[in-house]
Order: structure tokens, then sequence, then C-alpha cells
């Protein structure tokens, strides 16, 4: 895939030819339908996770895969453009909040949870770092996104940083300020994780 020639450049295009396209979309098109027939016959046979594993589905799912390959390069080959042809996106029935979704301010719409993980190993013996290291450089790290989040016009209602497992965002895991002491009161109200005006505010958990 060369990105040296006139398709990636800023001017536009002038005449392009969509049939080869197009062609490649029938292509796909068709074996999608070959695969509906026959998932279809083969689910008359098997129970739905033998179906699942059956070698001709499996084939089809291979042969579906490598044809939506063949669109992308027949786009981006014609057009110069990376489309996202393949991903699932569901839409909210009616009335239906996200599972994951958290209160937001006013006139904003319904917030999800957004996760990205690490697995990270035990550095070299005698090596100056340790793993405990690792949350208070992700933190650093999570105030620049939750900041730039911000700056561009999201409402980040929360963040955090954890170790072993995802945080739990919520109201179960509240404390009760009758329990905190006065240190502990002091440091959840000057660095807590709700967003403010001025910016998110978060911490590692």
């Amino acid at each position: 895939m060369s990105h040296e020639d006139a398709t990636h450049g800023p001017a536009p295009l002038g005449s392009v030819d969509p049939e080869p396209m197009h062609r490649a979309v029938d292509a796909l098109a068709a074996a999608l339908h070959e695969y509906v027939t026959t998932a279809v016959g083969v689910r008359t046979e098997f129970g739905a996770a033998e179906a699942d594993e059956d070698p001709r589905v499996l084939a089809l799912e291979n042969r579906v895969g490598q044809l939506n390959a063949a669109v992308f390069d027949s786009l981006h080959d014609s057009l110069g453009m990376h489309p996202d042809l393949t991903s699932s996106v569901w839409e909210p029935e009616e009335d239906e909040e996200p599972e994951h979704a958290h209160g937001t301010p006013e006139g904003a719409v319904p917030a999800e949870v957004f996760y990205l993980g690490f697995v990270i190993a035990d550095p070299p013996a005698g090596a100056s770092m340790t793993l405990d290291g690792v949350v208070e450089l992700l933190d650093e790290a999570g105030t620049d996104v939750a900041q730039r989040l911000f700056d561009g016009g999201y409402e980040v209602a929360e963040w955090a940083t954890s170790r072993g497992a995802a945080v739990d965002f919520g109201d179960d895991d509240e404390l009760d300020d009758d329990e905190l002491d006065d240190d502990e009161l002091d440091e959840e109200v000057d660095g807590g994780d709700d967003a403010t005006d001025d910016g998110p505010q978060g911490g590692d958990r």
C-alpha cells in the first residue's frame, strides 16, 4: 500500500473509475450470501457451538475476511482513503441507557466507561524502578489524557488509575465522610475523581 502516489495527496481526485470497487463489493456480498446459506444448513445438522466450529463455516469466515481486505485495498488504491467498514456498532434501543452509563452534566450525552490496559512484567534484577512506580507513571499520563479530553470538549465525569483490575466506577465505593479523619477528608476533597470547571480531576485507586 503506497502512500506516495497522487491518491494520497491533498488535491481532489479527478475522474475515478468506480467499477473495481463495485466488483470487490459484489464479491464480498456474494460470499456473505453463501455464508448465510451454509450457516443455515449447518445449523440444521448441529448445535450452535458445533456450528460455530464447522469447517465449512470457518472456511467461509476466512474467505469473507479476505474479501473484506480486498474491498479495503480497492478503495484505498483508488481513493487513498482508509475505510473502516468492518466495525460492529449496536445502537441502543429507544429509551435504553448504555450498560455502563454514568451521570453527566445537564445537556451532555450519556457517559460510558473506556479502558486502556497494560500487562507489565517485573523490571530486571537490580533496576532502580519497581512495579509500584508504574501506577505513578500511568497517573501522570492519565492526567494529561483527561485534560486533553476536557480541552477537546468532552465531559470527563471520572477517571482513575488502578492496578490488578479495572476501576469499578459508580456509587458503590463512595466513602462516608463520617468515616474519614481530617487528613483523609482533605485529601479526598483536593484529589477527588469528579470533573471540575477547570478540568478533570483523578487519581490512582
